[in-house]
């Protein structure tokens, strides 16, 4: 698996600041139980968090914007371009986060400055994700592009593992009352540090070469050239995202709350949990990447698309019913395996569908529309039956909009055999 050092160096800068990005995203719902009530001052911690999470959806909502106009940024600038715009956004977005007043200082005028600092951040994400993937997956060689590729999502687990490890260390040093009092402005803080340095890094990334061979007289990465010529193939990345989406997020950032408002764990208990599964997920990651390397990326989204729909309302029926953390733990690591063959490959898989003229944008906006409409909604979703004493309709929710990407996948061709990227 030998690669040069130019394209290797290339890989890492490009993951280590897709690791920040998502660290700098996660860290909202890592912390969103403790920053709720200095927010939204409701007595019902479901009502909290259902403020917290409708802003967390807002984010969402401005993904596909973001992809949409870095998606065509990165096309036409170039990928390290794209990669560069979208941590300067991140930045931004933490930096607000971090200053933020509460309703108690400033009144309405502090979740006002929640929901821009988020409205930011989906904006750097939505360009994110697309320029992320398709740099990682125009860099990576043809024999092992699964594996390398995977690390685009093993970062993204690992933002999420650096948040929650921030979390942890945190109510290590600190009581409740001083993370809800001040804490929680402590990790954005360092996002915007790390976003700053990232920036930086970027700068100074190698452009693909599937960017720089293209001939200039390339049609315009345009949403109409994307829906009229890639039609099929962007409704089905839309589709595989939307499950995807909801997937992970369902058992890594959600499933915190769950644990805490549903199962009755502490806390401090709860995200110890998620971070353990969450550093079993990271794991899995390259695993699942040179499967698909050998046996083909089809087989690999079907163990998520089938698996992950036949396991999620059991694995939520025997949570309902655990108080052991080990317990929990081993039964959330079982969906979260399956989700790696969705996790790993879903990256690659989109990039190999579209051309280079218009990858970027092939990769980002289905994928943001999908997020968007499924991932985004989960947590109102959740709470929102949960608040209405039907928690048990979440469970099928779940199942039906995994076993969606299932039916995606069917529809999809081996990439691996018909990709589009040339090496």
């Amino acid at each position: 698996m030998k690669i040069p050092r130019r394209r290797l160096v290339s890989i890492i800068g490009g993951s280590a600041g897709n690791l920040v990005e998502w660290y700098d995203w996660f860290a909202y719902a890592s912390f969103a139980i403790y920053f709720a009530p200095v927010f939204f001052p409701k007595a019902d911690p479901t009502a909290q968090l259902l403020s917290t999470a409708t802003i967390f959806a807002a984010g969402f909502v401005m993904r596909p914007i973001g992809a949409w106009v870095m998606g065509r940024f990165a096309d036409m600038r170039g990928r390290k371009a794209g990669l560069t715009l979208s941590v300067a956004l991140m930045f931004s977005g933490s930096l607000l986060l971090a200053l933020a007043p509460t309703y108690a200082q400033a009144g309405l005028l502090g979740p006002a400055v929640l929901l821009l600092a988020r409205v930011l951040q989906g904006l750097s994400l939505g360009g994110e994700y697309g320029a992320s993937a398709t740099y990682l997956s125009e860099m990576a060689p043809k024999a092992n592009r699964g594996f390398w590729a995977s690390f685009q999502y093993m970062t993204l687990c690992g933002g999420q593992l650096c948040a929650i490890a921030v979390a942890v260390t945190m109510q290590g040093f600190l009581s409740e009352a001083e993370l809800t009092a001040w804490g929680w402005r402590v990790p954005f803080a360092i996002g915007a540090l790390l976003a700053l340095g990232v920036y930086l890094l970027r700068r100074n990334l190698a452009e693909t070469p599937s960017f720089e061979n293209q001939s200039f007289d390339r049609p315009a990465s345009t949403a109409a050239l994307l829906w009229r010529e890639h039609r099929r193939e962007s409704i089905l990345v839309a589709m595989l995202s939307a499950g995807g989406g909801l997937g992970a997020y369902t058992y890594t950032s959600y499933m915190q709350k769950y644990l805490f408002n549903t199962v009755g764990f502490d806390k401090a208990t709860a995200t110890w949990i998620v971070a353990i599964a969450l550093l079993w997920f990271t794991a899995m990651q390259p695993v699942f990447g040179a499967l698909a390397d050998r046996l083909g990326r089809k087989p690999m989204l079907l163990v998520f698309g089938i698996g992950g729909a036949l396991a999620a309302v059991p694995t939520f029926l025997a949570l309902e019913r655990t108080t052991s953390p080990v317990v929990a733990t081993l039964l959330i690591l079982v969906p979260l395996t399956l989700q790696s063959g969705y996790s790993a490959n879903n990256a690659l898989v989109k990039a190999e569908l579209f051309p280079a003229h218009i990858r970027g944008l092939g990769v980002a906006l289905p994928y943001a529309i999908g997020n968007a409409v499924f991932a985004g909604t989960l947590e109102m979703v959740a709470l929102a039956l949960k608040g209405a004493g039907v928690e048990w309709l979440f469970y099928f929710y779940v199942a039906a909009v995994i076993a969606m990407a299932g039916v995606a996948t069917l529809l999809l061709p081996e990439t691996r055999e018909r990709s589009l990227i040339e090496d």
